[in-house]
């Protein structure tokens, strides 16, 4: 608090301007308003005894002491002769959190405890956080006291400041409670944005963008041609201490700007607030992109900003203004570009939402979810959804919202489109305009920004493409622009070919045109050093520019490829040179628009271009032509000196002032196929044929011949089709002068059906090579979605064959057609669904912006096509032709270095899950039919990278798009290409595909690539470990999984070269288990519908607790939880300085190996936790993003659950979870902020589920009661579908654990220490729960006859007693199952275990059987189910997998899937050790059996779940089979083993343990094999049944010793 201490300073007022709102100018906008706005509180408003400044700590660390200071300065200035009033200042937590009514009345109590009266005047200084939640403070305490808002973020000033909203936030949804209080002056200070971070700019430029949209033209105007000025005097115009802008004359023009665009969006929200402030109509204008923003907002925040879906809503309720037919194509393109141009998205799948919210939480932005949160949108009235509707930029169709229909809304908002078959149209013709073309658009862009003065281009397309060229030219200084004609004419003035070096590199998308132009143009930079990079996205880097490179590279121009060799990315360096001119070389056989760059550029060169085009037969020669037209048009005549040969002078473009683009041919080919497909008539009214446009020949020579009427003038063209299905095929048709229209042909071609037979069905196109390297490669894209109408296609190097059906004939389902992001694809196939009987789906609606956005509202509304949004399956689904490849769901793909073992574990994994295995390196060299080396031997390492694309595409998106195991090249990830088609892979199945990327021990992977020489080294290095290092980012970029494949981790030296013999049988099978979990195969989840608990570990190392000490700590324990943070106490890293890249780097591979070591030891669910300091862990909260990338690593190592505290952590990692639970936790371990009877809890509880699977409040007891407040709180809010762990620390706490719901954190005594105060042990838990009567005492029986020696009882009573159960197990001998009625029926009856003579006798007496149990024919274990009901389960078979596997394990003998077995018996034993064998994945098995009959029906039985199944005849015929596991099951016998049947190693184990030693197991035990005694498959067993019946890991040991115990006494 200040004292009021009298300064003699002099004040620095600032020259400020004031705005009116509510009659009064209480808005004050200026720079460095601090002496001002105190000076001017002080005298025109009411006096006040206090001033309460309240702000969060951020902001209170950057302005708290100069708000002091300035408090006091201007109160010895103002009021000199009166006493100082206070002025206290309140600090709160920054964050949305803060915004609650608990914090209200925090601050409404810390203001009483202050003796603040009536005549206190609190000031709002922060963002909208601060100013909602300050102002419903004011507008309650003392029923209403003045208050003041100091915005200091950009959203604030322009958005929340402003119309008096005040609320809080509930559990139940924002700003649900509040009141409407006006502030008495809003101050926004300009200065204060300088600390403001780059996205927070952004966020709040959508609100000022929005403004200028629905208000105010000019305002738009400005900020479309402002937005670096903008961005610099924001950013960067404010840094240091200076005052620059306090005065008008001290502003830079930046700062000038920057003031005139903020006060402007404050007085149209000041205006509109002023007409309506409680918001009945025209207030309604304000939420222009709200509605449908907010909906985004609901399911992406808080990962994204309000700003940032308010944008998109902004241009997806402009499209739905333009589909309404209101609003211009240009200005929803204005929109979208000017909103992009500061930092904001502007598609629901814009790259800049996927990078924040993650490919999963993406994927929940549905149709139907949009639709449903914007039914209870405040602007709803009833049903009827209301939106802003624009007609034209800077007005709107009405002064307040407009009612808008659901399947209008829900089109636009859509990913995909469904096209229906257009009705019979009447006798009207339909006229459409196609916007401009994209080909002239470009080359006008190009010519005029190089060209002097000023030219009005009309007609411009406005498409992502000519977006691109504008941005691009923009940024080199090419040329000034300015929309005139509400964005009709776009002026551009060219600065003469006068370009510098652009700030950032040119991201040029998939726009090929522009590319190629650039390629050229950025040769004419003026600088003398540094370069230019050109880049795109995948599909560009796989477009060729080699040819023109290599001419430019040859006219003196220094280019380098930054990736693949032939294609962008580009690095151009500047020497000042230029172009040299002369005579140019080039290539023309790929693109004629290498030939047009180089043209249109060729004036600037220092000398004439002579330009001669060599090699193959020049493609597309209409658009070179087009190009010499229209540089003609620009003033350079260029001379055609051979038919090959082109004299280009030297000078400069004088621009015209007018330029009328034609409108593209290309596109125009769609509404008049439309008209020939559907026997209706179309007119193009600006394409004919004087046309520039190769394509504007398509009506003459392909619809005509194809039966159409057609009139073309010079100016427009009319095509009047046949009656519907009357279209005739082209036998040959050359389409080289308009190859990009051959799509439309092909669509057309497919139902182009009117001849007699099948030969006069075929149109035949050629001359198209190109199309092959255009967006997709479009010759394949057309056959494969030909191909779902039913119409065969045949690829071919330069053209089509399209087999016509009649339409009669097409595909009865509609089909989902893929696009391939290509506009063309997209609309001539939409074409084909307008006649298709169940019209068609097309799946990517938005990539018509390439060139006609409006593409959709053209086809409905101008052609009459019906059409509707669609929600399109994900592709797996949607492509799947049967139930098989189905289920078998998206395949799996390995990738990493050579030699870590991708072909073995995928092997492994695909016997494992029944699916086929694919070795990608051998595909390839069969497609390709040649061998890998001969490949690069002959074409180099680019030529095979491409074949490895080509495949890699074929195998992903056709071949193996399902149902295998894909094992890719080391080196798969050097091409982009490569990499986006993983990363593809992985979307396109909603997150349910698996990209698994094998971290290697890079000593091991050396050493084997050292001895295998059947592969050639890529790019020759000394040393494969910089290839690793160079590749490592590679694969992370491409994978979704990681699995640590180390044979060292298990050896007990700490040498990393070292090998545990027996580590690849782990390795396998924990791989399996990870491919199983990331293919929601096996999820391995706990029941959360019972009491669960996780053993937490505390040491530094793992290994501390191995071998034997991990199965006994985790005994009655349900997960197992590795805490990260603890790990920082190992030696390694105790003191480290996790700031440093390297140390950072070394951990994460540190808590990779020990995760990796845990799966390895243990099987059940971990849970990963890095717990900070704050909240009583080790972590230090200044390695945030250590802590985050720990954690998002755990998804992808597999982790069941992650633990991540309440932060903005919590909510990247909940979107990115993929198949991980996020465990949302927030710990207050001094007890005093979580209380389970306040509000905080419910709030933390609300935050906690919106971005977490699992809430976890943990707080600190002080008393008992604090026990019974938190049972209460469970009861109120646990659910096994909304599951909350709450409990108190600290040792009076210790009775929340054992009320605790689910996974209660536990400890042990072999733990040296516990995780948490008060943990206590799970054997303790289940003892309280019993005393309390939470777990009541159950019987246990052993039902069979003769069972009186069996060591069950002493067995399961041992299991009972460690766990701390109540429960008793006994025996219950009978001959008949009619005795054991009343046993399983009674309230008491826990369980059981069955065994001869009523394994199968018992099953009519249960509800259900397992798998297990209904595949085997007998039961051996009942387990009563929370329901009631009886199940019948086999748990003979899971003693054979756990015995055999550990002895496979510790005597290496070979993997299951390359051995084969023997089963000796073929009674009912010999079933389930055929099911154990199966479930090992043994794949040939013979049985031996002196009944051979018997033998046969059992082969015969169980003949499917094996390769092979025989029946040996003799022992002899078992031996020659060479089995390396032999299964006897039968009792002890005189059977006479012959050697040879243990020639090789293996392990024998029988059934029987009446002897010990049978003569199975001592003929085994005398050749040396491994040997597993029937007693250890019965403790095996029995643990399983504990298990089952307990649901928590069963105490192994005791359990064993107590059955030994009586066996040894016994046998």
């Amino acid at each position: 608090m200040s004292d009021g201490t009298q300064t003699t300073r002099a004040l620095q007022l600032a020259e400020v301007e004031r705005i009116s709102i509510l009659g009064s100018e209480s808005i004050v906008c200026g720079f460095h308003l601090a002496d001002y706005m105190w000076a001017d509180i002080f005298a025109n408003l009411a006096p006040a005894s206090t001033y309460v400044l309240i702000t969060d700590s951020n902001l209170a660390a950057l302005y708290a002491d100069t708000q002091r200071e300035a408090f006091a300065a201007a109160w010895a200035h103002c009021r000199a002769d009166a006493a100082a009033p206070r002025l206290l200042v309140h600090v709160l937590a920054p964050g949305e959190t803060s915004k609650s009514r608990a914090t209200k009345g925090a601050i409404e109590d810390w203001m009483l405890a202050s003796k603040c009266t009536r005549d206190t005047l609190v000031v709002a200084l922060g963002g909208g956080v601060i100013g909602d939640l300050v102002g419903f403070v004011a507008a309650t305490f003392m029923r209403g006291v003045p208050f003041v808002q100091v915005p200091t973020s950009l959203l604030a000033m322009v958005d929340s400041s402003i119309g008096g909203k005040t609320a809080v936030d509930t559990p139940a949804g924002k700003n649900l409670i509040g009141s409407f209080w006006q502030p008495k002056r809003i101050f926004m200070d300009m200065a204060v944005l300088s600390t403001l971070p780059a996205r927070e700019f952004s966020n709040g430029m959508a609100e000022v963008v929005k403004t200028a949209a629905i208000w105010a033209a000019d305002e738009f105007d400005v900020l479309e041609a402002g937005a670096a000025d903008i961005r610099a005097a924001v950013l960067e115009g404010q840094r240091g201490a200076g005052t620059a802008g306090l005065t008008i004359a001290s502003r830079s023009p930046a700062q000038t700007l920057l003031l005139r665009v903020i006060a402007a969006s404050a007085r149209v929200k000041a205006h509109v607030v002023t007409h309506d402030e409680r918001e009945s109509g025209m207030r309604g204008l304000l939420n222009f992109g709200h509605t449908i923003g907010h909906a985004i907002e609901a399911v992406l925040s808080p990962q994204v900003l309000h700003g940032e879906c308010v944008a998109v809503g902004c241009v997806l309720e402009a499209e739905v203004a333009r589909r309404m037919g209101h609003l211009r194509p240009e200005a929803v393109a204005r929109l979208a570009r000017c909103l992009r141009a500061y930092g904001l998205p502007t598609t629901m799948d814009d790259p800049l939402l996927r990078a924040r919210a993650g490919d999963a939480r993406l994927a929940e932005l549905r149709p139907q979810r949009l639709m449903d949160v914007m039914s209870v949108d405040k602007k709803t009235v009833g049903k009827q959804k209301r939106l802003v509707v624009l007609a034209r930029l800077g007005k709107t169709l009405e002064m307040q919202p407009t009612n808008v229909e659901d399947a209008l809304i829900a089109e636009v908002i859509s990913t995909g489109v469904r096209v229906l078959p257009a009705p019979e149209l009447s006798a009207a013709a339909a006229v459409v305009t196609p916007p401009g073309s994209k080909s002239i658009s470009n080359r006008a862009l190009l010519l005029a920004a190089l060209g002097r003065g000023a030219c009005r281009i009309r007609n411009l397309l406005h498409s992502d493409d000519t977006q691109v060229m504008l941005a691009a030219l923009q940024a080199m200084g090419a040329c000034d622009v300015a929309w005139e004609d509400d964005g009709a004419t776009l002026v551009v003035t060219g600065n003469g070919g006068q370009l510098r070096r652009p700030d950032a590199e040119l991201y040029l998308g998939n726009a090929g045109t522009a590319a190629r132009f650039l390629t050229t143009a950025v040769n004419l930079v003026d600088a003398c050093d540094g370069a230019t990079v050109l880049t795109g996205n995948a599909r560009m880097k796989q477009r060729p520019a080699g040819p023109l490179v290599d001419a430019l590279r040859a006219n003196g121009c220094d280019i380098e490829y930054c990736e693949s060799e032939g294609s962008l990315p580009l690095r151009v360096a500047h020497t000042g040179r230029g172009l040299s001119g002369g005579h140019v070389q080039l290539a023309a056989s790929v693109s004629s628009q290498y030939v047009s760059s180089i043209l249109l550029c060729a004036p600037y060169a220092r000398a004439p271009v002579r330009l001669e085009l060599v090699g193959d037969k020049v493609i597309s020669q209409p658009y070179i032509d087009m190009t010499i037209a229209m540089m003609a048009q620009f003033g350079c005549q260029v001379e055609r000196v051979a038919a090959n040969e082109y004299v280009i002078p030297t000078g400069a473009y004088a621009n015209p002032a007018e330029y009328e683009v034609e409108s593209d041919a290309s596109s125009a080919t769609y509404p008049l196929a439309f008209a020939a497909i559907t026997g209706s008539t179309c007119t193009v009214p600006n394409i004919g044929s004087a046309s520039l446009q190769g394509d504007a020949r398509f009506a003459v020579d392909v619809l005509r011949p194809m039966g159409c009427t057609v009139e073309q003038t010079a100016t427009s063209t009319t095509v009047t089709g046949p009656p519907r299905g009357q279209l005739r095929a082209l036998p040959d048709i050359d389409m080289e002068p308009m190859t990009d229209a051959f799509l439309t042909a092909a669509a057309l071609a497919a139902v182009a059906a009117a001849g007699d037979d099948a030969s006069s069905r075929v149109t035949r196109i050629r001359g198209i090579a190109n199309q092959h390297v255009k967006e997709c490669d479009r010759i394949e894209a057309m056959c494969t979605e030909l191909a779902r109408f039913g119409v065969a296609a045949d690829n071919h190097a330069d053209g089509i064959d399209v087999h016509a059906r009649p339409i009669a004939e097409l595909a009865a389902e509609s089909p989902s057609v893929h696009c391939y992001d290509d506009h063309r694809v997209a609309m001539s196939l939409s074409i084909l669904a307008c006649v298709a009987p169940a019209g068609a789906e097309i799946r990517e609606r938005r990539c018509v912006g390439k060139t006609w956005p409006q593409w959709w509202d053209v086809l409905a509304r101008d052609l009459g096509a019906p059409i509707a949004g669609s929600d399109p399956a994900p592709e797996a689904a949607a492509d799947s032709t049967n139930d098989a490849s189905a289920d078998a769901g998206a395949s799996v793909v390995i990738i990493g270095m050579r030699g870590v073992g991708k072909t073995t574990l995928g092997r492994s994994a695909a016997t494992a899950l029944g699916l086929e295995f694919v070795d990608l390196d051998e595909f390839l060299e069969r497609e390709v039919g040649q061998t890998i080396p001969e490949i690069i031997n002959r074409d180099g390492w680019p030529a095979f990278r491409e074949h490895e694309t080509r495949v890699l595409r074929i195998a992903l998106t056709q071949a193996h798009r399902s149902g295998a195991v894909l094992a890719c090249g080391g080196g798969v990830v050097e091409s982009p290409a490569n990499r986006e088609l993983l990363r593809s892979h992985v979307t396109s199945h909603g997150g349910a595909a698996a990209v698994i990327c094998l971290t290697p021990n890079m000593d091991h992977v050396a050493e084997y690539l050292n001895r295998d020489q059947t592969r050639p080294a890529f790019a020759v290095t000394s040393d494969i470990h910089e290839v690793y290092a160079r590749r490592l980012p590679m694969y992370a970029e491409s994978c979704n999984y990681e699995y640590l494949v180390d044979k060292a981790l298990l050896a007990s030296g700490s040498s990393h070269g070292d090998e545990h013999p027996g580590a690849w049988a782990l390795i396998e099978r924990d791989f399996i288990r990870l491919v199983k979990f990331a293919t929601r195969r096996d999820l391995n989840r706990v029941d959360l519908s019972r009491p669960s608990c996780f053993v937490s570990l505390t040491a530094p190392s793992v290994r501390e607790y191995l071998p034997a000490k991990l199965e006994s700590l985790t005994t009655g324990a349900q997960a197992i939880e590795l805490r990260a943070d603890l790990l920082l106490h190992s030696a390694e890293f105790a003191g480290a300085n996790l700031a440093d890249a390297e140390t950072a780097t070394a951990l994460t591979a540190y808590v990779h190996r020990q995760f990796a070591l845990l799966r390895h030891s243990s099987r059940l669910p971990v849970v990963f936790t890095v717990r900070t300091e704050p909240q009583g862990g080790a972590f230090p909260p200044t390695a945030d993003t250590l802590r985050l990338q720990l954690l998002r690593s755990a998804v992808q190592w597999g982790a069941e659950y992650v633990d991540v505290e309440i932060d903005t952590a919590a909510a990247t990692l909940y979107a990115a979870r993929q198949n991980s639970l996020v465990i949302a936790s927030y710990h207050d371990p001094a007890g005093e902020q979580l209380r389970w009877d306040g509000e905080f809890a419910c709030e933390m509880l609300a935050r906690a589920r919106a971005c977490g699977d699992i809430a976890k409040l943990i707080s600190s007891a002080r008393s008992f009661d604090d026990n019974l407040m938190c049972q209460r709180f469970v009861q109120e809010h646990h659910s096994p579908q909304t599951p909350v762990i709450a409990l108190n620390m600290g040792y009076a706490g210790q009775m929340s654990r054992v009320l605790c719901p689910c996974l209660t954190p536990v400890t042990h005594p072999l733990l040296t220490a516990a995780a948490a105060p008060g943990q206590i042990s799970a054997r303790q838990i289940n003892q309280a729960r019993s005393l309390l009567g939470l777990l009541p005492a159950r019987r246990f029986f052993l039902f069979g006859t003769p069972i009186q020696h069996s060591p069950s009882p002493a067995m399961h009573n041992a299991g009972f007693a460690t766990l701390g159960l109540p429960h008793t197990f006994e025996l219950k001998e009978t001959a008949t199952v009619d005795e054991l009625l009343p046993v399983i029926a009674n309230p008491e009856f826990g369980g059981a275990a069955v065994t001869i003579p009523h394994k199968q006798t018992i099953i009519p007496l249960l509800d259900r059987l397992t798998p297990a149990a209904q595949r085997i024919g007998a039961v051996n274990t009942i387990i009563p189910a929370a329901d009631g009901t009886l199940l019948g389960d086999n748990t003979d078979y899971l003693g054979i997998v756990g015995c055999l596997r550990q002895a496979q394990l510790e005597a290496h003998t070979p993997a299951f899937a390359d051995a084969s077995a023997l089963i000796v018996g073929a009674g009912g034993t010999s079933r389930a050790a055929l099911y154990a064998l199966h479930t090992l994945g043994v794949r040939s098995v013979a049985i031996y059996n002196r009944t051979a009959a018997r033998a046969h029906a059992l082969a015969e039985e169980f003949a499917e779940l094996f390769a092979e199944l025989a029946v040996a005849e003799t022992l002899e015929d078992a031996a020659a089979r060479e089995p390396a596991y032999i299964v006897g099951t039968i009792p002890a016998s005189d059977l006479c083993l012959p050697e040879q049947l243990f020639a090789k190693p293996g392990v024998a184990l029988d059934m029987a343990y009446k002897p010990r030693w049978t003569p199975l197991l001592e003929a085994a035990s005398r050749r040396k094999w491994a040997v597993v005694h029937g007693v250890t498959v019965l403790i095996e067993q029995g643990i399983h049944q504990m298990e089952k019946w307990s649901g928590a890991v069963a105490p192994a040991k005791p359990m064993g010793d107590a059955v030994l115990t009586k066996y040894n006494s016994e046998f």
